[in-house]
Formats: C-alpha cells, sequence, structure tokens
C-alpha cells in the first residue's frame, strides 16, 4: 500500500561521507553503512529543504526516468533503514535496555598479582590516578582463588563452548608459576565438557625467559607487550623504581619471544604520552625493526591538568596526524590486498563490517568481568581492587543489582550527550574507567575524546568505502575473522 497522499518526509539521522567518488552513508540507527544510488541522493537533496510530500518525491522520480511502482517502492525502502522519516513520528533516544539478570560469561581477566616490578609514571594502577584500594588485599592471587574463578567461568558461560582467560597485573608474569597451573587446570576441566578455553596475557615483557616463551608458545597464549616504542621514548615513563630504563632489558627476550612463538600473532601496545607522540617512527620501530604483528596506539588516561604525560591540544594534533598517516598506509595495503599491522584501523574496520551497534562501550560487566587477586569481581581489570567498583566475588557469584547499576547508567541511551552523536554505535561514550577517573562516573560520556572519535571514525569509514568500491574482498577477511572467533 502506497503512502498517504499527505504523508511528508524529512532525512533521518545518518553521516554522509564520499571514497573512491562514490557517496555512502553511515546510519547510527542501524550500525549500518549504505552506498548512495542517484535517485536516494536525489530524494535526500530534495528534503534538505525541509519536509517533502510522499506523492512529491515520487512524482520527482518519475520525472527522472523511474517506474511509478518502483519510485513507491524505494521510497517504503528508504523509511524502513531510517534514511528518511515521517515528518509526524518523533525520532526517540536509544533505549535503556534492562539488563538480563542472568547472562553467560564470554572471558574473565585473572588478575594474578597487583605487584609490579616497573613503576611507569601514567599508570593508571599505581599513578596519581588510581583508584584501586589494595592495602590488606592479596597481593598475589593463589591457587584455590584462581581454580574458583575457573569454575565460575566455566559454570557462568552457559551454552558457549568456547571462553576465554586474559592474565593480567601488575606485571602478569611475576606469578608465572600461578599462571602455568591455572592454564592446566583450566584446560581439565573444559575438556570435561568437550569444551576450549583460549588464553591470552599482557605483559612488560621484562621477566620473559627460554621456559617462559616455550610454554607460551606450546599452549598457543596470546601475548599483548606494553612497551612504548624506541629507547629514548619507551625509557621516558616505563621505567623500574630506581628510575632505570627498560628497554635494554626487553629489547633481546623480545625477539626471542617473536622468533619462536608463531601460533599467534604478538601485539604491541603504545600508550601515547607528552612527548611520546610520533606514531609514526613508533610504528616503524616496532614492526620493523623489532618484528611485531600488529601494533595499536592509546593515549593516556589523565585525569588533571598538572599530570606532566598528560598530552596537550597539540600533542593530540600530533598523535591525530600519525593516525592518518597510518590509516593511508592501511588503505594501501588492503587495496594490493595484504594486511598491516595498525590495529587501530583493522579493529573499527572489523567492527564496521559486523555491523557493531553497541548498547555499551565494551563487554565490562556484560559477557567480560575482572578478578582480583582475592577473588572480587569488578567490571573489568581496570577496576581491579576498587572496593567501591566490587561486583561479587567467585565464590558466591554476581551482585545482580550492582551490575544491572552498573550496565544502566553505561548505557549509551542514558548519556544525553551521545543521543544526537552519529559515531555513538562503535563509541557508546567511551571507557568506563576513564569516564569515573575524569567525571566520577562510569556513566559519563568521555566528552573530551568527541572529536578525537567523529573524525577517526570518519576516517576509517572513507576506508570502508574505498575498499567496498574497489576491492570489496578484502573485507570479507574481517567477515570471516568473525566467524572463526
Amino acid at each position: 500500500m502506497s503512502a498517504p497522499l499527505l504523508h511528508r518526509y524529512r532525512a533521518g539521522e545518518m553521516h554522509r561521507f564520499a571514497a573512491a567518488d562514490a557517496e555512502f552513508v553511515y546510519l547510527p540507527t542501524a550500525g549500518a553503512i549504505f552506498a548512495l544510488d542517484g535517485a536516494t541522493a536525489d530524494v535526500l537533496e530534495r528534503l534538505q529543504g525541509g519536509a517533502v510530500a510522499h506523492d512529491e518525491l515520487a512524482a520527482a522520480l518519475v520525472a527522472d526516468g523511474m517506474d511509478p511502482a518502483d519510485a513507491d517502492g524505494l521510497l517504503r525502502e528508504l523509511r524502513l533503514v531510517r534514511l528518511i522519516e515521517s515528518d509526524q513520528v518523533v525520532s526517540a533516544a536509544p533505549a535503556v535496555d534492562t539488563p538480563p539478570a542472568d547472562f553467560p560469561l564470554q572471558a574473565l581477566v585473572l588478575n594474578i598479582t597487583n605487584q609490579c616490578n616497573l613503576a611507569c609514571t601514567y599508570c593508571y594502577e599505581f599513578g596519581a590516578d588510581r583508584i584501586a584500594t589494595p592495602t590488606g588485599k592479596p597481593k598475589y592471587m593463589t591457587p584455590e582463588t584462581a581454580r574458583a574463578a575457573v569454575d565460575f567461568l566455566l559454570d557462568g558461560a552457559k551454552g558457549r563452548e568456547s571462553v576465554h582467560i586474559t592474565f593480567f597485573g601488575g606485571e602478569t608474569l611475576m606469578n608465572f608459576r600461578l599462571l602455568r597451573d591455572v592454564v592446566a587446570y583450566a584446560d581439565e576441566r573444559a575438556a570435561e565438557n568437550g569444551r576450549k578455553v583460549t588464553y591470552s596475557l599482557t605483559t612488560n615483557a621484562t621477566l620473559l625467559t627460554d621456559e617462559i616463551i616455550d610454554f607460551l608458545a606450546d599452549k598457543a597464549i596470546g601475548v599483548t607487550v606494553s612497551i612504548d616504542g624506541p629507547e629514548k621514548l619507551q625509557d621516558a615513563r616505563r621505567v623500574y623504581k630506581s628510575g632505570k630504563g627498560s628497554y635494554a632489558v626487553i629489547l633481546p627476550r623480545l625477539k626471542a619471544l617473536i622468533a619462536r612463538h608463531r601460533r599467534r600473532a604478538i601485539t604491541a601496545r603504545v600508550t601515547l604520552s607528552a612527548g611520546v607522540t610520533d606514531v609514526v617512527g613508533i610504528y616503524r620501530h616496532l614492526k620493523d625493526e623489532i618484528g611485531f604483528h600488529e601494533i595499536g596506539f592509546a593515549p593516556v588516561t589523565s585525569a588533571g591538568e598538572d599530570r606532566d604525560w598528560g598530552l596537550d591540544g597539540d600533542g593530540m594534533g600530533t598523535v591525530l596526524a600519525g593516525f592518518h598517516a597510518l590509516a593511508q598506509e592501511w588503505l594501501d595495503h588492503a587495496l594490493r590486498g595484504q594486511m598491516h599491522g595498525f590495529s587501530n584501523v583493522s579493529e573499527t574496520i572489523g567492527e564496521l563490517v559486523a555491523g557493531t551497534n553497541k548498547s555499551h562501550p565494551c563487554g565490562a560487566g556484560i559477557g567480560l568481568l575482572g578478578v582480583s587477586p582475592s577473588g572480587d569481581l569488578s567490571p573489568c581489570h581496570r577496576f581491579t581492587d576498587a572496593d567501591d567498583h566490587v561486583l561479587g566475588h567467585v565464590d558466591h557469584g554476581v551482585d545482580h543489582e550492582k551490575r544491572v547499576d552498573f550496565l544502566a547508567r553505561g548505557h549509551v541511551g542514558a548519556k544525553y550527550e551521545c543521543t544526537s552523536c552519529w559515531a555513538r554505535p562503535l563509541c557508546a561514550g567511551g571507557c568506563h574507567h576513564e569516564a569515573f577517573v575524569r567525571y566520577g562516573d562510569t556513566g559519563h560520556a568521555n566528552l573530551h575524546y568527541c572529536d578525537w572519535i567523529r573524525e577517526w571514525t570518519d576516517r576509517c569509514l572513507g576506508i570502508y568505502g574505498t575498499l567496498a568500491a574497489r576491492n570489496p574482498a578484502f573485507l570479507d577477511r574481517f567477515a570471516d575473522r568473525k566467524v572463526q572467533s
């Protein structure tokens, strides 16, 4: 049935972008991307001046050579995807869903120690922005607590054939003996029911040994190394308590790890801070000289302007320029059918291919929980040992009221500033921990990064559009990754 004679349309919420001499739209309401054909572009052009009647739009399409039935069908399709909307309908903010009381776990982050042998000046766990309250609590997770955490994960992962454990610290390898025992126990427990556990860890690499490298390779444990680049940059903030830099210690260990651990990609995670902003130079060193498979970058989290490591406007501008340069390299590689190691692009493209439309910034408190050395449960590893953010304990499970409160406040629909932002499907307001550190509320939008997020998302959309037009098969690799994971 055609729309009523007096029905009028306005343009829906969208972000338009151009790529490879083509026009595209990104729809925040669906997290979807569409290429604009001539007829659709004409409809949107006519709506720029205000609402237009259905019959007037249909008549214009027919005048341009479209069959009347096809014109009517196109307008219905555009309404269905909300590219156009009736001017009689009030657009609503995203609904704040009530989280389920019972949810299947997918992953745990086991903080097997809260101790570290380095004293990185910007560390959120040990530095000036820390929220942890570790006094009087265990410094190292015990075997009993670790086994209880594994049981909690497997029992709570209803219907999942595979679950994941990430080992974290402090410095994770300070409790390597427990890590090794946890893998053995978890593998045994999972095998009892024909299930599988995969593993990863984050380390500063200072404690890597031949024994540890062989174990990580044998068990196919994913490794992320926290490293900030060449020696001068690494030693600026990633130092021992004595002030001595760590680069010379980790370099031979990293090369041994990368040479011998070939079952999983070895990833570098770079923290960008004041004076550590040469994104391209850092990438070249880590990728070409050391041999990391993938490198991801994150600007430092800092709540106070008095933090000497915080990035100011010029620093962030330098970082973003470096991101754009590497993004162009990533695209050039992709057009040749080659993967590039800049994971900030890869991760966003993966989300765009999947049609991601987030209710929350991440899986914290949903399918993922953090476990402190004492066994306390938290939304993620960044809240470990923070009394005000405990969501239960591995011995007696999740406090559902606290979890529901955390997720309700963190929902994108509860963040007023996000409801009108076109980038919200991928961002959903940003990191809960960073929101708490800066604004005192885990449900607050990370407003200081909004312009950054929109500019970066627009760049990744352009990359997606270029590949969709010139090498669509390359995007299929990301769909395959999703299925395999």
